[in-house]
């Protein structure tokens, strides 16, 4: 199966720039996986197609300001660092920009110098390595996570031109454990409101962690899509967690996996006799159609890029064809697509 079988026609102008005042107010398509048949909502009535004993798969990663702007120590040219995975207390796996101009050795500055002429946190490049990443080493008086939060700003995906003003808007209301370079989109269109009313069903809100890295969204740059490689992320889950997915599915209830981190995380953990079992490590399990699910029931997730590994991972789970008709029924219906957009209902 090639990569362009995964691509669609999008006007620019239905990127979503800016999130919404109101989370739960974005519009939801609700597709039937298997009839192909779409319906239109609002996030705030997805509720309404949930029922007591289902369990709510959420991912509760949190996102770290993890784009640095600095400049390089010997010649001042500008340099982006974009923190991917903490290695040690010092090291972090990178990517740099430009990365031709940043080889081993290089050390770059960020923020105003002080009086000395001693800047609050310089980055060495300790290594190059595979795909482009780099190991830095980090250099500082304090707290890393206080000086990143002081320096660092929130990495927002490349098609995302607008300034955003408030940071928790990239994060979703149940954020707890930082680590992600980029957001679980499909969660940010929850409320507490929402969750409440949703608890109240009877339905089992379970917290999950992926770390969202470069797996993610690196894009898919090879013709056939089986010679991609998925860069691996961190992932947790509980005993609690665990024990609660695995009553649930034993009960004859629905998993329901919010966004593509929460599928890939359960999935990753399920066995080939769709028990899930508690544990953290590293996955890079890469989801495309032919992919047989052990977990997921349904999927509440945003609408991805042309050609992406998350499109893929829809398309596995819902068909093909059914997912890229629904996507040119939500242009044409000029739904918001992306990071900032509109929400999907597969089940």
């Amino acid at each position: 199966m090639k990569t362009s079988d995964f691509y669609y026609e999008l006007p620019e102008e239905l990127i979503a720039q800016d999130p919404l005042e109101d989370r739960s107010s974005s519009r939801l398509m609700c597709l039937d996986r298997n009839t192909g048949e779409v319906s239109e909502e609002r996030f705030s009535d997805i509720a309404g197609h949930m029922e007591d004993g289902d369990v709510l798969v959420i991912n509760d990663t949190k996102v770290i300001p993890a784009r640095l702007i600095g400049v390089k120590a010997d010649t001042g040219a500008k340099v982006e660092i974009l923190l991917l995975r903490r290695l040690s207390d010092l090291e972090w796996e990178t990517l740099v920009k430009p990365g031709r101009k940043c080889r081993e050795g290089t050390f770059v500055e960020f923020g105003h110098p002080d009086e000395d002429g001693i800047c609050p946190l310089t980055a060495q490049i300790m290594e190059v390595r595979e795909e482009g990443l780099r190991r830095v080493r980090f250099m500082f008086e304090g707290v890393f996570e206080e000086v990143l939060s002081k320096l660092g700003e929130m990495p927002l995906p490349p098609y995302i031109h607008h300034r955003l003003e408030d940071r928790d808007r990239y994060n979703t209301v149940y954020a707890k454990n930082e680590g992600s370079a980029a957001a679980p989109t499909a969660g940010l269109h929850f409320t507490e409101k929402l969750l409440s009313e949703i608890r109240d069903k009877g339905v089992k809100v379970v917290p999950v962690t992926l770390h969202v890295g470069l797996g993610t969204f690196r894009p898919v740059k090879a013709e056939e899509i089986t010679e991609h490689h998925m860069h691996s992320e961190f992932y947790t889950i509980s005993a609690e967690a665990a024990d609660t997915i695995n009553a649930a599915k034993s009960a004859g209830h629905r998993v329901i996996c919010v966004g593509t981190t929460s599928v890939r995380t359960v999935e990753t953990a399920a066995d080939e006799n769709g028990v899930i079992h508690a544990g953290s490590g590293w996955t890079d399990i890469f989801i495309y159609p032919g992919y047989r699910f052990k977990m997921a029931d349904a999927i509440v997730t945003n609408f991805h890029l042309p050609e992406s590994t998350l499109l893929m991972l829809v398309s596995a789970f819902a068909g093909r064809e059914n997912v890229l008709r629904a996507y040119r029924t939500a242009v044409e219906k000029r739904f918001r697509f992306y990071s900032f957009g509109d929400a999907m209902l597969i089940e």
